[in-house]
This record gives C-alpha cells, sequence and structure tokens, in this order.
C-alpha cells in the first residue's frame, strides 16, 4: 500500500511549522512546502528522526507560475490524503503607499494559489475513502479594514471558497474545514504590532503550538467553521451585532496604530 501524506504550504516556520509537528505526533508523512532559504532540511530530518515518518520537502515560491506547476507534477506522484493550506501573507500600509507588486503578492499567494493548488490535488484527496482539506482563513475574514484593505478580503474569499467546497463535495468522503485565528506572534514584527493594541490585542492570543494542535484535532473531528479560542468567538459574535460601517470604523481605529511600526 502506498504511503500516505498531508501537505502543508508555509511550513518552513511560524504557524506552519507547528502544524507539521501536530501532524508529525499523529504518525503522518508529510510534503513540506516554504519558501527557499528556511531550515526546513534540518526539521524534516528531525521530525523523520523523532517521530518515525517520511518527510518530503519542497523549496519554491508557491506564486511562480513555473515552479508551482513542476512542483504539482512531483506531488501528484504521491498519495495525499490531507492538503493543509496555510501560506499565506499580508501587512498594514496605507493602501497609497502600498506597492502594486505587493498586492499582487498577495492575491497571488491567499487567493490564486489556495484555488490552484486545491482544484489541482482534489483528485488525489477524492481517491480516498476519508480525507481532510485545511484552509486557514483569519479573524480579518469577518470585516474590511482600512490600511489592510485587500488582506481581509483575500481571507473573506478562503472562507467563502471552503464553506462552498464543502457543501459541494461533501458526499464524497473530503471533509472541508476553515480555520479563523486570531493574532498570531510569528515574527518580532507581526509581535510588535499585536503588542500595540495592549490587553485587548493579546486576549485571543495562543502558542503556536497550541493554535496547531486545535486547528489539527478540529479538522480531524470534520468540524466546518473552527474559531479558536473563547475570547475570539465572543468578539466574532459581537461584531456581528454591530452596523457594518460602525465595525469598520472601530476596527480600522485600532489597526491604524499598527502604522507606527510599519513604516
Amino acid at each position: 500500500m502506498n504511503k500516505r501524506y498531508t501537505l502543508i504550504t508555509g511550513a518552513g516556520s511560524g504557524l506552519g511549522s507547528a502544524l507539521a509537528f501536530s501532524c508529525a505526533q499523529r504518525g503522518m508523512n508529510l510534503i513540506l512546502i516554504t519558501l527557499p532559504g528556511t531550515s526546513i532540511g534540518k526539521m524534516a530530518a528531525a521530525l523523520e528522526r523523532v517521530f518515525d515518518i517520511t518527510v518530503h520537502y519542497l523549496e519554491f515560491d508557491l506564486t511562480n507560475t513555473a515552479s508551482f506547476d513542476e512542483s504539482v507534477e512531483k506531488i501528484r506522484s504521491m498519495e495525499v490524503d490531507f492538503l493543509i493550506n496555510n501560506a499565506g501573507m499580508g501587512g498594514t500600509a496605507s493602501i497609497l503607499n502600498c506597492s502594486s507588486e505587493h498586492i499582487d503578492k498577495i492575491i497571488q499567494l491567499n487567493i490564486r494559489c489556495t484555488a490552484l493548488l486545491t482544484q489541482k490535488l482534489l483528485p488525489q484527496l477524492l481517491r480516498h475513502k476519508k480525507s481532510y482539506l485545511l484552509n486557514i482563513a483569519s479573524m480579518a475574514a469577518f470585516s474590511p479594514i482600512a490600511y489592510k484593505t485587500v488582506y481581509p478580503a483575500s481571507k473573506a474569499f478562503i472562507s467563502s471558497f471552503s464553506l462552498g467546497l464543502r457543501e459541494e463535495l461533501q458526499e464524497q468522503g473530503l471533509s472541508v474545514s476553515v480555520a479563523y485565528p486570531g493574532p498570531i506572534m510569528t515574527n518580532s514584527n507581526t509581535s510588535q504590532r499585536i503588542l500595540l493594541h495592549g490587553f485587548k490585542g493579546r486576549m485571543g492570543l495562543f502558542s503556536t503550538q497550541d493554535l496547531a494542535e486545535k486547528l489539527i484535532r478540529q479538522t480531524l473531528e470534520g468540524k466546518a467553521i473552527i474559531i479558536p479560542g473563547v475570547w475570539n468567538r465572543v468578539n466574532q459574535r459581537l461584531m456581528g451585532l454591530i452596523p457594518p460601517t460602525l465595525k469598520v470604523r472601530l476596527i480600522s481605529g485600532a489597526v491604524k496604530q499598527e502604522l507606527k511600526i510599519a513604516r
């Protein structure tokens, strides 16, 4: 019987590497995708040694069409029964100060690559009696946000895409989940931006490993919508009661503080 694999994009650091660890703990063989220049090789070797699994890794830019197509062809030779679309990017800046290249990169990575990688690997996923797909959206998907205009729109796409896909394929053995994590302290810049929001900004925080564990567990339980943390769930419900224009103003006012370190 061929080995089955869990494929994780954006696996080189932050939440992606934590997701890889959580899957490895469960004995899953892995295919890890990351940008060049990370320590993915050392991480893969360590996971193989500690958990007695097989780990393949590919280092390339998902937004590079040639690299994307070439790598997908390699992946098609392996049996993938769990796909985790984690790779994504954002940032805080006035739309007037944001380069066209940066905007295009967000759209390419967060939207195009997620949709195309999913579509190309669906035949593999559907070959199995039971398979899983986890897409990482964000709490930002629940409201437009000034100074992050493209990012929340891209995560709203992930939300809509995932829930539509779940409905379309639910009778074919594929369980689709979409996660809406709050702020994640994945690097020093992100951490500074979170801390600017004070106590309120820290309330929805998890360590990346705790968050990854919750996401994997609830995906394997078949949950459609995953909002980790009581505060994040309460916040999402409260925000749903506020008129949209007021909600945008409140959230954007808090986000504007991030411009202090985004310059």
